[in-house]
């Protein structure tokens, strides 16, 4: 298999793997800095380069699994609340290998749009990802509404937003193949346009 197939082959292959499905074998640190070095070389407009990363390993994992539970129980409403959820927020923090969490650092000079610097910060997640993906490691990203308190769980810089937990860890158990509506309904091919931007031809 060439290189581009082997490439299809990890993009197509990509999934939301749940912490559920999580062994218990640790991923080596070696490994998740090799991921993280992939996720540095996302596209940068400007080379902001605005995605941040804090891994979170061993404790520290259980104490954002105990933060995330408290401020679920503080801002949900009560008709809407879900011990299962609770369980799930606990025991997703336990299974994982590692969580990282992801920031993106706004731009101080304010030199280009915010979604530019969002966007950046995705495609870095992509990368890692897909990384990942290549070493028979599952991932998740999770973006739960406590996202917004997460200044009251680790120290975040002026301009830093939290974009959610990047649960990691091996999964041994085959998983179901990926669907997609096929790219033809989503694609238009044009050649030209009938407007009056397009170029016409003239005779002298």
């Amino acid at each position: 298999m060439d290189r581009s197939q082997v490439l299809c082959e990890i993009i197509r292959s990509r999934r939301a793997v749940y912490p559920e499905l999580y062994s218990a074998r640790p991923i080596p640190k070696s490994l998740i800095w090799q991921m993280l070095e992939n996720a540095n070389w996302a596209p940068t407009h400007k080379r902001t380069e605005p995605w941040r990363f804090k891994v979170l390993t061993g404790a520290a994992k259980d104490e954002l699994g105990a933060f995330l539970v408290k401020k679920y129980r503080e801002t949900i409403a009560q008709e809407t609340y879900k011990s299962s959820q609770v369980l799930r927020l606990q025991t997703r923090a336990q299974r994982a290998a590692c969580i990282i969490v992801i920031l993106m650092q706004r731009d101080g000079q304010d030199r280009l749009p915010e979604w530019e610097e969002l966007a950046s910060t995705a495609m870095a997640v992509q990368n890692l990802w897909l990384t990942a993906v290549s070493y028979g490691v599952g991932a998740y990203w999770s973006s739960p509404t406590s996202i917004q308190y997460m200044d009251e769980f680790i120290e975040l810089k002026a301009g830093e937003r939290c974009l959610g937990f990047f649960y990691m860890g091996y999964c041994d158990v085959d998983l179901a193949a990926g669907t997609r509506k096929p790219i033809d309904a989503k694609v238009e091919w044009i050649d030209r346009l009938n407007s009056p931007y397009s170029p016409t031809e003239k005779s002298d």
